[in-house]
Order: structure tokens, then sequence, then C-alpha cells
């Protein structure tokens, strides 16, 4: 007899199956709303010239600490500048993240220059570590796009030369000013740095204007902000916590998250007040994707693989089928195309290069006894130095100088070697029997036959000569082979 399986049985395992899921769910759900994963702050590294690479990583950190719902992200800064896009594109990610960001420049002996001067204006909480500086935050155009320095007039904008004439009117018929206004700002205005060309000032003007905005969103000293962009001037941490440019001086994390705690801050939709005294601290450092792209990114390496994957591919196209240099040549090209898209690259320069590079293969394959090859090389000199021109993301002359010397010894060498080539016998053709040595097959003067390279040729001789004899060829008429005694002069 088979017993009946019982109705209740199949209820019983579904609500089993139920409980467990929904305890698997509450299990995956806790950490994100557990109270401890909050109470973190995601410490970054920053460290070097500001580039892509380093904008990459930095809104990755963000979307990481919005995602773990962290209190606070804390980034130790020391950097010569960068990149202004790439500064923008992590000021305009700092502005809109809901987690407050704090820039430190840390540890002593660090700087904030340039880029990290907006970076620590931007952030919600500056702060510095003792010996430590910022400033020089003026703009240098890269790229090429402003001209050649020192030529042509700087063009004065509009209204720029109505104040001009003002600033050299004579002090009597000046307006009288406030004595205390006149120690704040007068005295100062009319040596305001304003650029020398249009676009010089047009890019100095652009930047003055984001930096005192920046300031004033976050209360900072903006005229500072100002003269640090038109000037270059710079601060040390003391000074800067004392003219309100930055909001502490910490010795240490420990110490900067004890400092801010219960600071109020401003952000995309309000204030907040930070409560810092207890978190914990979350380390959050370059990968390795950060790493590769600041490899691949940095212009001695883009420059270099450039130069890899043009005589890549040429060697491929001479030598079709090898593969090897084809392969290499399109790995490199492709990096270092990506790497320029991301740079500032002066077009004008990477054409002058490229026509170089073509100069000197073409000395190589169409021998000129040295024009196209010394143009090649002046073209591709002239182009490596105004790819890029800056102080923080420039190529190493030794660099371009070493691969200049390559290209012009590769090109020396393919020119004696033509030249070698010149002078030696013919090996194929007519043009290779002057020369060689036959033998009479019979007496004869004037027209005979001798064997030549095991073949019976007619020959031609002016002179006597008897069976046997060696003799040496020294003209061709059709079949017929002029020939003289090997014991003849030359």
């Amino acid at each position: 007899m088979i017993p009946r399986s019982s109705p209740s049985r199949p209820i019983l395992l579904w609500l089993s199956l139920a409980c467990l899921l929904a305890g698997a769910l509450a299990a995956w759900q806790a950490p994100a709303q557990s109270p401890a994963a909050r109470d973190t702050a995601l410490v970054m590294t920053l460290d070097g010239a500001i580039g892509p690479a380093t904008s990459d990583y930095f809104q990755r950190g963000l979307e990481l600490a919005a995602e773990r719902q962290a209190r606070l992200v804390v980034v130790e800064m020391d950097t010569p500048g960068g990149l202004d896009a790439a500064m923008r594109d992590m000021i305009t990610a700092m502005l809109a993240s809901p987690v407050p960001v704090t820039f430190y420049v840390s540890p002593g002996g660090a700087r904030a220059a340039s880029a990290g001067t907006y970076l620590l204006y931007a952030s919600h909480v500056a702060a510095m570590a003792p010996a430590t500086h910022l400033g020089s935050a003026t703009p240098v155009q890269i790229g090429g796009g402003g001209g050649l320095p020192g030529l042509g007039e700087p063009e004065a904008p509009s209204g720029e030369g109505e104040d001009a004439d003002k600033r050299k009117a004579p002090e009597a018929e000046r307006a009288p000013a406030d004595d205390a206004a006149e120690a704040e700002s007068s005295a100062a205005e009319p040596d305001k740095r304003r650029g020398e060309t249009a676009m010089e000032r047009k890019v100095l003007e652009d930047a003055v204007a984001y930096i005192r905005s920046l300031a004033e969103r976050h209360g900072r000293n903006a005229d500072w902000a100002e003269a640090a962009v038109r000037e270059a001037v710079n601060l040390t941490a003391r000074e800067a916590l004392e003219r309100g440019v930055i909001d502490v001086v910490a010795g240490d994390l420990d110490d900067l998250l004890t400092q801010i705690d219960g600071r109020e801050v401003m952000m995309a939709d309000g204030t907040l007040t930070l409560a810092t005294a207890d978190l914990a601290l979350e380390r959050f450092d370059p990968d390795w994707r950060t790493r590769l792209l600041e490899v691949i990114t940095d212009p001695n390496v883009a420059y270099f693989l450039m130069i890899i994957g043009f005589y890549g591919l040429i060697f491929e196209l001479s030598n079709p089928g090898s593969l090897v240099p084809g392969t290499i040549g399109v790995i490199c090209l492709l990096l270092a195309l990506f790497a320029f898209q991301v740079l500032p690259v002066n077009y004008a320069g990477l054409a002058l290069i490229l026509v170089g590079l073509g100069l000197i293969v073409g000395e190589a394959l169409m021998p000129s006894f040295g024009i196209l090859g010394i143009g090649g090389i002046v073209a591709f000199v002239i182009g490596s130095v105004m790819l890029m021109d800056a102080d923080t993301l420039n190529i190493s002359l030794p660099l371009i100088g070493g691969i200049a010397l390559v290209a012009a010894g590769l090109m020396l060498w393919a020119m004696t070697r033509f030249l070698g080539l010149r002078r030696r016998p013919a090996r194929t053709g007519q043009e290779e029997l002057l020369g060689n040595e036959a033998r009479a097959l019979e007496d004869f003067q004037g027209e005979g036959h001798v064997r030549l390279h095991g073949e019976r040729w007619n020959a031609r001789s002016a002179a006597a000569l008897r069976r046997g004899q060696a003799v040496r060829v020294v003209g061709i008429d059709g079949l017929t082979v002029e020939v003289e005694p090997l014991d003849a002069g030359t």
C-alpha cells in the first residue's frame, strides 16, 4: 500500500524557500544599510601632474564614495599642476558630488601649484600640512594656438586703450580716492597682469573669473586667488590660513578629521554639517588602470610609441608578411593616438613630425644624396619641439635629440650602402659579363669563338689568340663579345 503525500507538504516547502530567500536578501542589503559602513572616510592620493588618468581616478573615487555612503572624501595632494581640461572635469564632479570632499596638501614639503590651487579652492574643505605651499596658478597656454612668442603686435581689446590712457594720465588729472581703498586696491590696480596678446588676456581673464567664483562659493579669499592667477604668487600653509585661503592646517589625517568636525560646508543642495570625529579611514589608492593611463598619457611615452608605430608600419610595408613589425606598429600607433587625444597636442608639430619621418624613409628608398634626409631631420626636430610645450607636460629634449641622432645614423648608413653599391660591379644582365674571364676555343684573329660561363659565345679580337688561351671580355655587341688577351694592359 503506497501512502499518499500530505497536501500541506508542498506548502511548507515553498514557505521554507521563501524564508531562505528573504533572509538572503536581508543579509545582502545589510552592509549597505549598516551604520558602520557609512561612518567611513574614503582617502585618495593625488601625486604628480594632473591629467586624464588623475581625473578618471578621482571621479571613480567619488562614485565609490557615493555607493558606499561614505561621510567624507579626503584627497592627499602633491602636484605641480597639469591640464586645465582634466582639472575642470574634476572640479565639476566634485561640486556635484553628494559626499563632501577635502583636499589636503601633504606630506610636509608637498605643494598645490597651478591646477592644485584651483582644486583647493573648489574643495568643500581646504587643508594643508605644515611646510607646504600653494599658488603659481597662472594659466600657461599649451598646444600652440597663440602663435610664436614675440611675433606681431598685441591687439588691445575693446576698452583696453581707454583704460591704458587713464593709467598714463598725470596724477593731477585723476579723481581723488579714499586712502584705505587706495591702499587695498587702487595702488595695485595699474600693475595687474593682463597679458600681452588678445589670446593671453582671454585665457587669463577666464581663469580669474573661474577661481573667484570658486572662492566666493566657499567663502575664501578671492583677491589672493586672483593675484595667484595674475602674478603667480605663492603662500605657505600658515600664511594661507591667516589670509583665509584655506580652512585648516593639520599635522596628519586624524588631526584633520578632528578639526573639521562640526564645520558647515556648502554642497550642491545646501549646507551640510560635517561629523568626522570618529570616522574610519578607508584607502582607495590608484589601481593598475590608473597606472596604465598615467604611463600611456606621459608625453615622452606617447611620443616614443608614435615613433615605434610609424617605423613598425614602414618595415611591414617594406617586407609584407613579416607580421611582427606590423602588429607591434599598429598597437603602438593606436596607443599613441589615444594618448594624443587627451593630451594638448599641437597638430602643426605632429604634422611636421610625420612629414620628417616620411622624408627620412624617402631618403632610404629614393636616394637624393642627403636632401630629403636632412630636410626630414630638420622637420622632425622642429615638430617634436612644437608638439607639446609646457612645464609639466613637455617632451624631453634629450629624447628628441636621441631619436633624431638615431634617424640621422640610419640615413647615413643607407647613403653609404647605396654609394657602395654603385661602386660594385654588376651581378646580373649583360653588364655582368664585362671583365669576366673566358677561354678561346680555337686559334683566331678577328672572328672566333670562346667559352664563357660554360657557354659558347661568338667572339671578336683584334689580337691573335691561341686555342685555350685565357681572355677577358671588354665589350658586348649583341650576341658577340669583344675580348682581349688576359695578360694585355687594362
